[in-house]
């Protein structure tokens, strides 16, 4: 049977067993791709050398598993570790500014770079981002899931893009199944690129600019002689509220600053009916996204015979997780501060602290990856801005790699958030906390 043959009997086969033809099942499988690319693209540029060893065969992409359920182990541990890292931010950065982080673009960069540690390197890290207790296989397919669920939004007023990408050098040979892993369970878009070029940095930075809609315009200001690696996560949040505030009810009033200092501030207000929390140092409110609600903007108000600092003694995952379940809905007032800031940092110190000093040093382990290889510097930008119609925000991290060699219906509520409060947008249905900050001054 010569080679026409058998083609002919495959097309066959095909159409018999899956009612598709060849050319139908290529376009069908190119169009899956298309619809997984909220999450990056999972393509390898043909470049000449760095990624020459990658071309594995493609195993069944997990995200295309519909048995895959959130592990709400992840969940835990990636807020977990966002609450920590907040912890250490605001404590490395005591200056009366604002904060704003996106604990999960941390988090989805550095487990793509858990995929390339070994020895106690991965012991670090994973330790770092609260992962003990749970194998490699286990902790790339609960991100796989994780990131699926949170995608699945057929809220046409939210609007949320996660993307991954790896920028490598093209001097530089990668471990395959390191790059596999990162295209199989991140859908991480996967790129060669000549670091010398002048240009590089823009192609990296428009990847960037692309994916947070124009929010994040760099993330990569230089690459330095000895890099290799560029691990990139960007979030795009965008969400109507269920309930728009009426422009015409938004007028000055004062907003009182941590310094004592106040300014006037264009607040937005209006009434109905919310998910409200009263303790006795702090006042919380829920304001959802969208139809369903399926995400929230919350704010954490300290009373005023407390501040932030008396809050963030209090703030944790175990008490955030408890303050969840006390929401109840209530009749009420906000008063809202419109407001609109941007936020970046170098979180080497922080990670440091937190236990991953090792991945910094001469003594790294990244053999999953490559020979020699150490993280450079692990930038963090955001964006994120709060009006009448609701909220956008956005977030990039980037790891640099570098060689080395039913109840009584209580009274309504006012609460004006006229002061420094605390701020967190959460997935209500998977529970992942996506951004959480500190707002100073609006």
């Amino acid at each position: 049977m010569n080679r026409q043959k058998l083609s002919d009997a495959k097309e066959n086969f095909l159409q018999r067993r899956y009612g598709v033809s060849l050319g139908r099942r290529y376009a069908l499988a190119a169009a899956s791709v298309v619809l997984l690319g909220v999450l990056g693209c999972s393509q390898v540029d043909s470049n000449k050398s760095a990624l020459a060893q990658s071309s594995l065969p493609h195993p069944e992409t997990p995200l295309q598993k519909k048995t895959l359920k959130t592990d709400p182990k992840i969940v835990e541990s990636s807020n977990k570790f966002g609450f920590k890292l907040f912890s250490e931010v605001r404590k490395n950065d005591p200056s009366q500014k604002n904060i704003f982080i996106s604990p999960l673009s941390v988090a989805l960069a550095l487990a793509m770079t858990y995929n390339g540690a070994s020895g106690s390197t991965q012991q670090a890290i994973a330790k770092t981002l609260e992962l003990q207790g749970m194998n490699l296989p286990e902790i790339n397919s609960s991100y796989a899931a994780a990131l699926k669920q949170l995608l699945d939004n057929p809220d046409a007023k939210v609007q949320l893009n996660i993307a991954n990408s790896l920028w490598a050098n093209q001097d530089f040979r990668f471990a395959p199944d390191f790059l596999q892993r990162t295209q199989d369970f991140y859908q991480a878009k996967v790129s060669n690129l000549n670091f010398k070029d002048a240009a590089a940095p823009n192609i990296i930075n428009n990847w960037v600019k692309e994916n947070t809609s124009g929010k994040i315009t760099k993330i990569v200001e230089t690459i330095q002689l000895d890099a290799v690696l560029f691990l990139i996560n960007a979030i795009y949040f965008k969400g109507k509220w269920s309930k728009e505030f009426d422009k015409s009810q938004t007028a000055q009033y004062p907003f009182y600053m941590g310094s004592g200092r106040q300014k006037q501030h264009p607040m937005m207000s209006q009434d109905g009916d919310y998910k409200y929390y009263e303790s006795k140092q702090f006042q919380a409110v829920s304001l959802p996204y969208g139809k369903d609600g399926k995400f929230s903007f919350y704010i954490f108000l300290p009373k005023q015979n407390s501040n932030l600092n008396a809050f963030y003694q209090n703030l944790n995952v175990e008490n955030w997780e408890k303050w969840m379940t006390q929401f109840r809905k209530q009749k009420g007032f906000i008063r809202l501060p419109r407001l609109k800031t941007e936020y970046d940092i170098t979180l080497n110190d922080a990670l440091k602290t937190l236990g991953m000093k090792e991945a910094f040093s001469g003594n790294a382990n990244f053999s999953g990856m490559g020979k020699n290889l150490t993280i450079s510097e692990v930038k963090h930008k955001t964006f994120v801005e709060v009006n009448e119609e609701g909220t956008e925000a956005a977030a990039a991290t980037s790891v640099g790699i570098v060689a080395t060699s039913m109840r009584k219906e209580p009274e309504p509520f006012r609460m004006i958030v006229d002061r420094p409060f605390f701020s967190a947008i959460r997935d209500n249905q998977t529970g992942s906390v996506l951004f959480m900050g500190s707002i100073i001054e609006p």
